[in-house]
């Protein structure tokens, strides 16, 4: 029943989405939709500006036009931390992570609408707020195991490589209990282990029903991962479908390997 629903009404859907920046369209009448427990992919040459849309889409960037739904309502004139508690968490190409924190710290940070955010509440709520920091550390370390980091815990984060820093990033978007997690690409400057390791987790998460958008270069990691593709060439939409049409689409084909004689 949820999968049919999910089939009619898209968890995320944008459209006409476009973002000049001195004359020159980064994006271009874009659109996108990404169904409810997918993993949707997200690519295209470099340049295309698929970043771009990511920023649009989570509000780090404002859209010059265009209109972003997101589980049944408007986002685009939300800010991104208000998107982040309607559900919509991203994450960045270069993973961002406070570096003199340790591994737990940058985790408990992530977690959201706690009692003793409050100042009066810490004052009459200590009992709530004691127990609330017990299950938010459980729940840290449980994802910490998740995302293979729990040995990690009390190192600062600054001394994690550069595939566990986003697998911390990862950790640390579950931490809010979202319902779409946008990665920027997971796989990149990141040893071939840890994308193994990085599919697998996605893989897992998903079945367990989270929804993913992915923009990644690797074509093995979007053609193993992904439910949908969506290209962009130029800041436009050139295609969407199955990796397998994807794959076998001469405009996506022309797109990244140029014309052929």
């Amino acid at each position: 029943m949820a999968n049919n629903q999910s089939s009619e009404f898209p968890l995320l859907a944008a459209s006409g989405l476009g973002k000049s920046f001195g004359g020159i369209k980064a994006v271009d009448n874009a659109e996108i939709q990404v169904a409810s427990r997918s993993i949707t992919g997200l690519i295209g040459p470099n340049g295309a500006g698929k970043t771009t849309l990511f920023n649009l889409l989570s509000s780090f960037i404002r859209c010059d036009r265009g209109k972003v739904i997101f589980d049944g309502a408007p986002i685009e004139h939300l800010q991104p931390y208000q998107i982040a508690q309607q559900g919509m968490v991203r994450t960045f190409q270069v993973a961002r992570t406070l570096s003199r924190l340790s591994v737990l710290e940058n985790m408990l940070l992530a977690a959201q609408k706690q009692t003793g955010e409050n100042f009066w509440q810490v004052q009459f709520q200590q009992h709530q707020i004691a127990k609330e920091e017990k299950q938010q550390r459980e729940r840290a370390m449980f994802l910490l195991e998740s995302v293979g980091l729990v040995h990690k815990a009390q190192d600062y984060a600054g001394g994690l490589s550069g595939g566990q820093r986003k697998l911390l990033e990862m950790g640390r978007a579950l931490m809010t209990n979202p319902k779409l997690i946008l990665l920027d690409e997971p796989a990149a400057g990141v040893n071939p282990r840890l994308i193994d390791e990085i599919c697998e987790r996605i893989t897992t998460w998903n079945q367990e029903g989270m929804t993913f958008l992915i923009i990644e270069h690797n074509m093995d990691v979007i053609m193993s991962l992904c439910d949908r593709v969506w290209v962009l060439a130029e800041g436009r939409n050139l295609a969407d479908g199955t990796p397998e049409e994807i794959q076998r689409n001469p405009k996506v084909l022309e797109a990244y390997l140029g014309k052929q004689t």
